[in-house]
């Protein structure tokens, strides 16, 4: 029930059909006996940057989650960004701080980091390979060195794009080596699918899967079918992997604590999720 009390979490983005996270945060809200609700709300891209501050002059916003194409737009647009966001050079969450200052965070690279320590694969000290440097291999790489991995190889066709996010990420974490230039999974505890390779059907697989050993852990972004091609292929060989939904899933935890309404855990959210496609 929706009233004069409920707290608007704004889903701001364009187009809202695909929109999954009202599915699932809204389910949790009423079980939980919260009143809030995330409201799909369509913003044109050429309309965000007005639209944004007026949002945060509703008496009863109590935060905005931001999707695609907004995600980049919004750092230059809030008042105080975290490290993660920065080295990201996107946010996908927005809320007001105490001093009425709007504040930025990215929980896409948390959602997944999140998962692969939950399924056990130590993070600390490892070596990581991530293929694509867009928005999702930008925000996971960003989750990973805070996580306090050792060193970070980054591939991208667009060798700039890589090379820029590999600038970011020295500056904000001196100590981490960070390289680029190559695909090749040999040697790494994990190997990461960050770019869309996987959505449409024929596509090459993002790296030799060959080159896997089997005890590297193998994670993936694309979503469009829960065991991808290079997921299937990673499985043949042994490996233990992460499908694309997890990241989903595991990043709602995340946000709810930003959002100061306590936490969860993925499995309580799938049990009451009303996900439809």
């Amino acid at each position: 029930m929706i009233d004069g009390h409920t707290k608007l979490i704004a889903h701001l983005g364009f187009p809202t059909h695909s929109f999954k996270a009202p599915m699932i945060y809204n389910p949790w809200f009423r079980q939980q006996g919260i009143n809030a609700v995330v409201m799909p709300m369509g913003c044109k891209a050429e309309d965000y940057a007005a639209f944004l501050p007026l949002v945060f002059r509703l008496s009863n916003i109590h935060g905005a989650l931001i999707t695609m194409p907004h995600k980049v737009a919004t750092v230059g647009m809030v008042d105080r960004l975290s490290t993660t966001a920065q080295v990201a050079g996107s946010a996908n969450a927005v809320r007001l701080g105490a001093d009425g200052k709007l504040e930025g965070d990215m929980f896409d690279g948390e959602g997944f980091v999140r998962g692969v320590l939950r399924k056990g694969q130590k993070l600390d000290g490892a070596r990581v390979l991530v293929v694509g440097a867009g928005g999702v291999g930008s925000a996971i790489a960003a989750s990973l060195a805070k996580a306090g991995v050792a060193e970070l190889a980054l591939f991208d066709p667009n060798a700039a794009m890589a090379g820029a996010l590999a600038d970011r990420l020295r500056r904000a974490y001196p100590q981490l080596r960070v390289q680029t230039g190559s695909k090749d999974p040999a040697g790494f505890e994990v190997v990461v699918n960050a770019s869309p390779l996987g959505m449409n059907e024929g596509d090459p697989l993002p790296m030799d899967v060959s080159r896997i050993a089997p005890e590297t852990f193998v994670g993936e972004v694309v979503m469009k079918t829960e065991i991808t091609p290079f997921l299937a292929a990673a499985r043949e060989r042994g490996c233990r992997f992460q499908v694309g939904t997890d990241m989903l899933f595991e990043q709602i935890p995340a946000y709810l604590e930003f959002f100061g309404f306590g936490t969860t855990t993925p499995d309580e959210l799938r049990a009451v999720a009303e996900i439809s496609y």
